[in-house]
């Protein structure tokens, strides 16, 4: 018969535990993806300004990024 882990009872399963899984999601780099993205053709069409328009582009994109996270865990719970 083989010894218990260190830690753990004489009657209990020698396996380590998986610790519980984090609930992940990115919502946030997808959304800084696509508000670069939108924001360089934004910049170019709209403001003939790339730099501008890629600095709307990241804050848009943060904030709807930041939206989907807290609506995916708020559906998760």
């Amino acid at each position: 018969m083989t010894e218990p882990a260190e830690g753990s009872e004489p009657g209990e399963d020698a396996t380590p535990r998986e610790p519980a899984r984090k609930n992940t999601s990115n919502g946030l780099a997808i959304g800084l993806a696509l508000g670069v993205s939108l924001g360089t053709v934004m910049g170019l069409l709209v403001f003939d300004n790339l730099a501008l328009g890629m600095g709307f582009g990241i804050s848009i994109g943060l904030c709807l990024g930041v939206a989907f996270d807290a609506s995916a865990n708020k559906k998760s719970e």
